[in-house]
């Protein structure tokens, strides 16, 4: 195994036999192992039956459920359940639910990121977010108070993106094995990046601040940024996030005037504030495009944030096109009123 750290092993110098930290080590594990078992299933792809399947329109402002997000959120019950854990909030379930009486943590998990991808062949994933389960609400807490947060992502490869406060570490399930094991330590994001993601088909409906943005990237040298840029989407989170921990980028999912986006489309406590976690302690920034997304203080379990993350100085000159009024129209005559790519007004 090339003599690369065990995660077990890691965590355990890492917890030192403190009782808190060995609860998360502990609850990690867990997840690490239904992580194992995922990446089983989603390799057997169509072998395993219609995984892409519809089962049930969900209520409560919740997404389609496929049939991999309901095997895989009982997978990641089931691991949680074995730990030291009192509550889990899910993705796939509308309600908090009660596992452990006493249990020292609380966790928010997406069993299955990405589901649109399932039937093909992108990467989808894990991501989970440990709490400290004291108080009223342990759910629903700012991601400042988070204990530890990561995704597993099933790629080409299937690797655990973790961190327990102490940097950002990427460890790799060894193929045919059980094991994770750490491969890069103290990832660090490129400060400065010429490459964003977003879904640019949705311009219409976006606010000015993120269509003179976007006008700007386009616009290249010639424009008022003075530089070339390259545009990338895969509509897979934690792929986009992997891209970004390996060399650098931003990816905005922005809110707009769609019914169901104007807060945003990317859940708060399952996906948000453990991407923001893993790119803070990786040396970028995360925030809604106006406020740092570990600030934000939960209000529902379901709750739907923007989100603009990754290489710190980009996010932070995103920030900027919000703070100062920008016109689309004014930029290129190809966004003029009557341009090729007209600036719609929303």
């Amino acid at each position: 195994m090339g003599g690369h750290m065990r995660l077990h092993s890691y965590l355990a110098e890492w917890a030192g036999g403190e009782p808190l930290r060995a609860a998360v080590a502990g609850t990690i594990e867990n997840l690490a192992g239904a992580g194992v078992e995922i990446s089983r299933l989603i390799a057997q792809g169509p072998l395993a039956g219609d995984m892409a399947a519809e089962r049930n329109g969900q209520a409560h402002g919740m997404d389609a459920q496929k049939q991999l997000d309901f095997v895989t959120h009982h997978i990641v019950l089931k691991a949680l359940k074995n730990s030291p854990v009192a509550w889990l909030g899910s993705e796939e379930d509308k309600d908090p639910l009660a596992l452990n009486e006493g249990a020292p943590l609380a966790v928010n998990a997406d069993p299955l990121d990405g589901s649109s991808n399932i039937d093909t062949n992108v990467s989808v994933g894990t991501i989970f977010s440990i709490l400290p389960a004291g108080g009223a609400a342990p759910l629903l807490q700012p991601g400042r108070n988070q204990l530890a947060a990561g995704y597993i992502v099933y790629g080409p490869q299937t690797a655990l993106v973790l961190t327990v406060g102490e940097g950002t570490h990427i460890f790799w399930l060894h193929p045919g094995g059980e094991e994770f094991l750490l491969v890069k330590r103290n990832v660090q994001i490129p400060p400065v990046t010429r490459e964003y993601a977003i879904n640019s088909s949705n311009f219409r409906f976006w606010d000015d601040a993120i269509k003179a943005y976007m006008i700007d990237c386009t616009l290249g040298e010639d424009g008022p940024r003075h530089a070339n840029f390259n545009t990338r989407w895969i509509a897979s989170l934690v792929a986009e996030a992997f891209r970004i921990l390996t060399r650098g980028g931003v990816y905005l999912y922005p809110d707009d005037n769609r019914e169901g986006y104007t807060k945003g489309r990317l859940r708060l406590l399952y996906e948000a504030n453990p991407i923001a976690m893993l790119t803070e302690q990786a040396g970028g920034a995360c925030t809604t495009g106006m406020q740092r997304m570990l600030d934000i203080e939960p209000a529902s379990l379901h709750q739907r944030v923007a989100l603009v993350f990754g290489s710190k100085s980009e996010v932070e000159e995103i920030a900027h096109y919000y703070k100062s009024p920008h016109s689309p129209g004014n930029r290129s005559p190809l966004f003029a009123q009557r341009g090729l790519f007209r600036a719609v007004r929303s």
